[in-house]
């Protein structure tokens, strides 16, 4: 039993365990100030709280315009160089947290927070994606998912106490998310090279293939994917709400709640993962999502009318459930993203992904607010069938998207996408190359650089 505790532990690989450490440190800064962040606007830098939310609206537009121009970005200069390059920028612009004292600085620097971030996180996706080897990608991602939990985890014990201390300890927390974000940027630069920032001894042209956004099957599977995860404006919006004005729930369960969504979140990703390979092992990942995001709304619509240590217990049983619906969608989701990308152009079909991921869930909290708090046992009900939807026309969009795939890759580029990767450690013997310097080859293509 403890041996395969012990196993079951332990990262599948050592460039896993690397990986896992560089999100548990990018966690720790990030949920460092996201804990404290809301107190931070309005006690520190003076904001109402309608100020607050129209800045992040206004930062939420700006990731959603340079997304694509992002994927493009990390294509040219290689995932590697752009994820430590935006690690390195986001500690500087944490930085500038402590100085900030009026609403145009606030959202200056959110839109700047936004779009560094997503840089951040289009080369992540790309670079993970490319230097993984195909037998170990979704057991090694879902290794980082539990890291990178357990760092969520830690930064908001960090960001809780800085609270505690008073606003003076509040206003000067932001530069521990800035040393961390330096140490992350240092560790990322450690990593060995994707084969996207290896060098060959011949000019190397822009990528090749057909750009992401051309392909409509993917912006379909991204589109629907996001509307898959709207299960997290459940978790962290609907049902706290729904618990607190429509139930005899304690308001305190509401921190309980989220703790039994960390914890399964930290233990159980290596578990919901297992045999999921491809295409069709993904979508069952899917349906297996589906039927317990509908449980979960089924569970939450039943709170209305019991009372007592029932309604605790279904909260806690509907909170179970739906942490395996977001087990299971992003278990398929490690697997999709591989699958259905042309090879040749990560970064891009990554940031189309965050184009389309976007449009499939910004109009979920109004509606899925709505439709629980006005419609009540009918709404929750709508909820679960229009995330149905998405799981039926996400089968759809995947097999389309495999077909698109083969009929514009050619099929040596797909068999050398699902081969195992080169020998890292022979990739890493290169020598880091240097952040702000592209490749050769691309700087003499005659490409134009995404602005």
């Amino acid at each position: 039993m403890l041996t395969a505790l012990k196993r079951y532990a332990t990262p599948p690989s050592t460039l896993a365990g690397r990986l896992s450490a560089q999100s548990l440190i990018f966690a720790s800064a990030d949920g460092a100030f996201l804990a404290g962040s809301a107190v931070f606007f309005i006690l520190v830098v003076g904001l109402s709280l309608g100020q607050v939310g129209l800045g992040l609206t206004i930062a939420a537009i700006a990731s959603f315009v340079v997304a694509v121009p992002m994927g493009r970005l990390v294509d040219r200069f290689g995932p590697k160089r752009m994820w430590s390059l935006s690690a390195l920028v986001q500690g500087a612009l944490f930085a500038a947290w402590p100085w900030i004292d009026s609403f145009p600085e606030y959202v200056a620097l959110a839109v700047a927070m936004e779009v560094v971030g997503t840089l951040a996180g289009t080369a992540h996706g790309a670079y993970v994606i490319d230097v993984l080897p195909p037998a170990e990608r979704v057991e090694s991602r879902a290794y980082m998912y539990s890291a990178l939990n357990l760092g969520f985890s830690l930064g908001g014990l960090i960001g809780v106490v800085a609270i505690a201390f008073g606003t003076d300890a509040l206003r000067w927390a932001p530069m521990l998310s800035a040393v961390l974000f330096v140490a992350n940027s240092v560790a990322v630069l450690r990593l060995p090279d994707a084969s996207h920032d290896v060098r060959g001894p011949e000019p190397r042209a822009k990528p090749e293939g057909i750009p992401a956004i051309r392909n409509r099957s993917w912006l379909a599977v991204t589109a629907l994917t996001g509307v898959m995860w709207t299960n997290q404006v459940l978790l962290h919006t609907v049902i706290p709400v729904w618990l607190v004005t429509e139930t005899d729930a304690p308001e305190v369960l509401v921190a309980l709640l989220f703790g039994t969504n960390t914890l399964m979140c930290i233990v159980l990703p290596r578990l919901a993962s297992r045999g999921i390979r491809d295409v069709t092992t993904a979508l069952r990942a899917v349906r297996l999502s589906t039927v317990f995001f509908v449980l979960t709304c089924v569970i939450t619509l039943v709170t209305h009318e019991t009372v007592g240590w029932l309604t605790i217990a279904l909260f806690f049983l509907g909170h179970v459930v739906l942490t395996w619906s977001e087990l299971f969608l992003s278990a398929s989701g490690w697997t999709l993203e591989v699958e259905l990308m042309d090879p040749r152009r990560r970064g891009d079909y990554q940031g189309v992904s965050e184009l389309g991921g976007t449009l499939g869930r910004f109009w979920a909290p109004a509606v899925y607010g709505f439709l629980a708090m006005e419609w009540g046992a009918f709404g929750w009900l709508t909820i679960a069938a229009i995330v149905t939807a998405a799981a039926t026309g996400l089968h759809f969009a995947a097999h389309a998207g495999r077909r698109w795939l083969e009929h514009n890759v050619p099929a040596d580029v797909l068999a050398d996408a699902r081969a195992d990767a080169p020998d890292v450690e022979e990739v890493a013997a290169a020598g880091p190359p240097s952040l702000l310097d592209p490749d050769p080859a691309l700087t003499q293509s005659g490409g134009d650089l995404p602005r």
